[in-house]
């Protein structure tokens, strides 16, 4: 169908904006030449606007049924149902639009602009308008950031890392709990950036490096944080994939690697019901993001049809017309920091930007309020980010008891990469801890502000606005003396972790040396340690390296526990024949040391997976971090690997990685057996003449909500298997299904579409079931613009890791 909106826009920008860009897939990119040429911008002109129809559906229960964000379907370890929050957004907009009816240009401007930095209690606020309270927008992706009585959960790529879906729903619930306690009206959380660099910065507030995980943990998280009564904010649309000189780069991606990676966990969130996505500081294709048609108007509004409003990364609206691109709320309310400037009431008044858009943009902000009931009794905001010393942020205990979620998910989201018996510990006689990461800060939990130095304990969490305060922090130190003090064992310990002598010394004759280390990263706008936001490189931090090596050379009992943003490279020590365990536990926020004890000793039998690719050398992952440019530079980084990230890259380019997406050990084994595949009948409310032509090779129609179109989500296949627990031990196993397309698709050898746990006894054996979809099955047609079956036949793999395939077979045709 032909769209209104972009036909009144001017060639030379959606040109701009609308571009694909031609990728080869076969070198990895780390270009730093800058772009010389400025971004193209709208003209001062006339556009008027007609709004985005309700996407048409076909809904109809059990599997699509209509959807209260409140009350979101059941979790289940693989989701059958797909919700249908459509009814719930025309109750929500008909409010709104009857609350607006009768306001006036400058009230609809109020509703859609900040009031500006530190002029609020909150990160970002709008004023109070007519009958329309205002907003309190507040970060962060794991707990509510700048004040006191609230939990520090674990970090995205810990949550992501449990492949646990009841755990990240859990996780999202208890922290929608705790910002609607605290008077936040919109969580800005949670962060799905696709970890494209090993070294990004952010990488830790998000689910890792592949777009299907990502997705299934932003869908999960959604529901959870929107039934605890907040809004939820998808974040950073889109391709901002590393801190340095995020607001003068150029994101350069072709349109199928967009579709298929970068835009996935975002429709993902959108088929949740968020009620909100933020727009990134980058360029996308020489236009920035909070001004960019194609990804805003065409791919967020019109494809995936979403009914909430986009609002900006802070300062990164980047001009006044941007609304005419998609933008709808200006964060925090002026175009430059300081800068008091916002004249979007001039440009409606003057006719540049219609009336017809302002009322958009306001419609679609009240009815996000409406659509999450926060019209009703909403709680008081009890905040305070600039003053931290305010009562006020002590005026609201909302902590309850989620201490528990945050031990379970540091638990199940440390990954166990290597074991020759080390572990679980058996009441030890004696055991030392060396390394500084063992220990408690020195200074206490929040040392510095927005955790932006250089971490003298446990690292639980990365620096910058993804943080927030700590009210207590359990290292591990704390959490092995009380083990030990019921086990009787002889604990020693040394926190230097300079002193490499001393720490060889202090490990001999001990039954067990655990040694700590860590590697931090964060948000550009702090650097530690020469790190600006992103990683110098892959190392551990305090020369960790060495350390391992001084003690394994004098006890041959070495076990390794890493806190980490991201991957390291482990290649100095892994194989040492006295490191005779390795810890993967990632981030574990308020209870991390008492997670990693449940790991040590057994009481959490490991079930986390890696979310990501850990490689032999930094040179083999697919793309890498670009520096350099001036201050006035924007500099092209060019997605040269499209579709091949992470374990994709290696796959196809047959690298062999330490440990691949998706490994992780247990303290017992599984086997699977009985694989079998069925095909799904579409049920009789189904759009069977798109369903028929999808099966006839044909594309999705242009068309509203194309991509999230219901029958295109639909279960249309099961595949089923046995997993049995062959060891000794109670355990969870985490199955994973890759669909392997014909060659001629152009994809890479294999693709994650599908995960599910499976708790089973010693000898118990459990079938288990997870179904695709005809979305799984298809890949992103860039001349026909939808998404389509490839020619060929589809096979498929299941299996223990992106390497450990246990069945294969075939999709039926």
């Amino acid at each position: 169908m032909v769209l209104s909106h972009f036909v009144l826009l001017l060639v030379s920008y959606v040109v701009a904006s609308n571009s694909s860009v031609t990728i080869p897939t076969t070198s990895a990119s780390n270009s730093s030449t800058p772009v010389t040429s400025s971004p193209l911008t709208l003209p001062i002109s006339h556009y008027p606007f007609n709004p985005f129809p309700t996407p048409t559906l076909a809904p109809g229960p059990p599997i699509f049924p209509a959807t209260d964000p409140l009350y979101p379907p059941p979790i289940n370890a693989d989701p059958m149902v797909v919700p249908d929050f459509a009814p719930a957004w025309a109750a929500a907009y008909t409010k709104a639009m009857s609350m607006i009816s009768n306001f006036t240009i400058q009230q609809k401007v109020n509703i859609t602009t900040g009031v500006g930095w530190g002029n609020g209690l909150c990160a970002g606020n709008t004023p109070p308008v007519g009958n329309f309270p205002g907003l309190c927008l507040q970060d962060s992706p794991l707990g509510v950031r700048d004040t006191d009585f609230v939990t520090s959960f674990p970090a995205g790529i810990t949550t992501a890392s449990t492949w646990n879906r009841v755990l990240m729903r859990a996780r999202g619930f208890a922290m929608g709990q705790e910002h609607r306690m605290k008077g936040v009206n919109v969580a800005l959380g949670p962060m799905m950036n696709m970890g494209r660099i090993a070294q990004g910065g952010r990488n830790w507030e998000g689910f890792g490096a592949d777009p299907f995980l990502s997705g299934e943990a932003a869908y999960e998280t959604i529901l959870g944080l929107q039934s605890g009564g907040v809004q939820a904010t998808a974040k950073h649309y889109i391709n901002n994939e590393q801190e340095w000189k995020r607001t003068l780069e150029s994101s350069n991606v072709d349109d199928r690697t967009q579709h298929e990676i970068y835009a996935h966990p975002f429709m993902r969130s959108v088929m949740a019901g968020v009620s909100s996505v933020m727009c990134s500081y980058n360029l996308i294709n020489d236009t920035y993001a909070c001004n960019n048609n194609k990804t805003l108007n065409d791919i967020m509004k019109r494809e995936f049809g979403f009914q909430g409003f986009i609002q900006s990364d802070w300062f990164a609206t980047m001009e006044t017309l941007s609304p005419v691109a998609g933008l709808d709320m200006s964060m925090p309310g002026a175009i430059t920091l300081g800068s008091g400037t916002q004249n979007l009431t001039d440009f409606v008044m003057n006719d540049i930007i219609s009336i017809q858009r302002l009322d958009d943009m306001a419609t679609r902000i009240i009815a996000a309020w409406y659509f999450l009931h926060q019209d009703e009794g909403y709680p008081n905001v009890t905040v305070s980010s600039f003053d931290l010393y305010n009562p006020l942020n002590r005026e609201v205990n909302a902590q309850s008891d989620h201490y528990l979620i945050v031990r379970e998910i540091g638990a199940a989201g440390t990954v166990l990469l290597k074991n020759e018996g080390a572990l679980p510990l058996c009441k030890p006689k004696s055991i030392v801890l060396v390394g500084s990461d063992a220990a408690p800060p020195v200074s206490g939990p929040n040392e510095y502000t927005d955790k932006g130095g250089d971490p003298s304990g446990i690292l639980a969490m990365g620096w910058g606005s993804g943080s927030d305060n700590f009210t207590y922090l359990v290292s591990p130190y704390e959490a092995i003396q009380s083990r030990a003090r019921v086990d009787q064992t002889s604990v020693f310990w040394d926190f230097d972790d300079w002193d490499l002598a001393k720490a060889g010394n202090s490990v001999i004759g001990m039954e067990a040396a655990i040694v700590f280390v860590n590697s931090d990263s964060g948000e550009g706008y702090i650097t530690v340690d020469g790190n600006v936001g992103d990683r110098k490189n892959l190392t551990a931090w305090h020369q960790g390296d060495q350390l391992i090596l001084a003690v394994a050379a004098q006890n041959n009992n070495t076990i390794v526990v890493t806190n980490s943003v991201g991957p390291l490279i482990i290649e100095p020590w892994v194989d040492h024949p006295n490191v005779t365990a390795i810890v993967w536990a990632n981030l574990g926020g308020n209870e991390a040391g008492n997670a990693i004890a449940d790991i040590l000793y057994g009481a959490w039998n490991p079930s986390g997976k890696l979310p990501y690719t850990i490689a032999k050398s930094p040179t083999d992952y697919p793309a890498q971090l670009v520096t350099g440019g001036t201050i006035a530079d924007i500099l092209s980084i060019n997605y040269t690997e499209g579709l091949f990230i992470d374990y994709r890259w290696f796959d196809a380019q047959n690298i062999t990685p330490r440990y691949e997406f998706g490994f992780g050990l247990s303290y017992t084994t599984f086997e699977y057996s009985d694989l079998a595949i069925t095909k799904v009948n579409p049920a009789n409310y189904a759009q069977m003449d798109l369903v028929q032509n999808w099966e006839d090779g044909g594309a999705t129609p242009i068309a509203e909500g194309s991509t999230t179109a219901l029958w295109l989500h639909m279960p249309a296949y099961e595949v089923t298997f046995n997993v049995q627990n062959t060891g000794a031990l109670y355990g969870c196993e985490v199955p994973q299904i890759y669909i392997h397309h014909p060659p001629s698709a152009g994809e890479p050898p294999s693709v994650l579409k599908g995960f599910t746990n499976v708790v089973v006894s010693p000898g118990q054996t459990t079938s288990v079931s997870i179904t695709l979809s005809r979305y799984d099955l298809s890949v992103w047609d860039v001349v026909r613009q939808g998404w389509a079956k490839p020619e060929g036949t589809i096979t498929f793999s299941v299996g223990a890791s992106s390497r450990d395939f246990r069945l294969s077979g075939i999709i039926p045709a």
